[in-house]
């Protein structure tokens, strides 16, 4: 089995809730991931830019991405960092309520890497979110920094 390595991982989510739910699924995991969390998408791209108060953050090795957030959407945000040469690489897992075929559809056709909807279910969401953890963190090789 794959040794475990610590991965910096960027959650855009507008939800409390679900930003708790997340956190509490990375801390049951017991992976030492860091998990950094912003909750619209201006603030998402100022982060991933390192602007204004985000100029020491550090460059995420995967981005959880909601779609519906206040000020810029997830769809305005992956279409950003899949056209800019410096973010592209970065994987983009959509994290998001939403079922309808037309944002699973509209989420790949933009280059994310795997769609997810949200589970309601506390225990079955605190599952997903340890397997998206599990598969980047001792299946997935990803890029250097």
């Amino acid at each position: 089995m794959t040794e475990h390595k610590t991965i910096d991982v960027l959650l855009v989510e507008d939800d409390p809730g679900d930003v708790l739910m997340t956190r509490e699924a990375f801390a049951e995991n017991k992976v030492a991931n860091r998990l950094a969390v912003v909750s619209d998408g201006v603030s998402a791209l100022e982060f991933l830019r390192k602007e204004g108060e985000h100029a020491d953050a550090p460059t995420p090795d995967l981005v959880l991405l909601d779609l519906n957030l206040p000020r810029m959407d997830g769809r305005e945000v992956l279409a950003a960092m899949k056209s800019d040469e410096q973010l592209r690489r970065i994987p983009v897992v959509v994290l998001t309520t939403s079922e309808a075929e037309e944002d699973v559809l509209r989420s790949y056709s933009l280059h994310a890497n795997a769609y997810v909807t949200k589970p309601v279910d506390f225990e079955r969401f605190i599952d997903v979110v340890r397997q998206i953890d599990d598969f980047f963190v001792s299946v997935v090789r990803l890029p250097s920094r």
